[in-house]
């Protein structure tokens, strides 16, 4: 597993389109998102350990900040095949255990990954009303605790949400938000051989 950060995509950033199939058997695009108060674009997975660390805590910041108008959608874009627990499959149990309480996306041909600038999960973008760019990057500044190659402890650093929960406040109160964000760190997305970005 190689340890990645985000690319940080310039903010002011229109949010790219997308219409990719949920957990649930539906169609979900940008368009669906038009009209709330904000956006929060979420690069995911099942198995990354980063991600398990913030899973519960994201599920439950989603559910509050969802009830205040900023909506969230959670998209995976590894290769499926060579990572096969992160598959459909194996996405619609995970939406089920954590509770996510937003779209669960699958972008099989990673062409979503790629207009986002993604680099890692959890990598994390939060748009405007006008579905503009104004944060990416952590959750917050908590990691989980590597004890062993693929044995994590999350119990030591539990995760807030709190940067993004700073940027979200920050929005909702018409405010503008400070450039100065640190970029998420987790694993890299796993792309398909000859897919990998420039």
């Amino acid at each position: 597993m190689a340890t990645t950060a985000s690319n940080m995509l310039v903010l002011g950033h229109t949010a790219a389109d997308f219409s990719l199939p949920d957990t649930d058997g539906n169609i979900v695009s940008l368009d669906n998102f038009k009209g709330n108060k904000g956006l929060v674009v979420a690069f995911i997975c099942n198995h990354c350990p980063y991600v398990i660390h913030i899973a519960p805590q994201l599920a439950k910041v989603a559910l509050q900040y969802q009830e205040m108008g900023i909506d969230f959608v959670a998209i995976n874009s590894n290769d499926i095949e060579l990572y096969p627990d992160d598959d459909m499959v194996h996405m619609i149990e995970e939406k089920r255990i954590r509770q996510y309480p937003f779209s669960y996306l699958l972008d099989e041909d990673q062409k979503v990954a790629k207009a986002y600038s993604a680099a890692c999960t959890p990598d994390i973008y939060l748009f405007n009303a006008e579905q503009k760019l104004v944060y990416r990057g952590q959750f917050d500044a908590s990691r989980p605790l590597r004890i062993s190659s693929g044995n994590y402890d999350s119990s030591q650093h539990q995760a807030t949400g709190s940067d993004l929960i700073h940027a979200m406040d920050t929005l909702l109160d018409d405010r503008h938000i400070d450039a100065a964000q640190t970029p998420s760190m987790g694993c890299n997305i796993k792309w398909k051989a000859g897919n990998e970005p420039n």
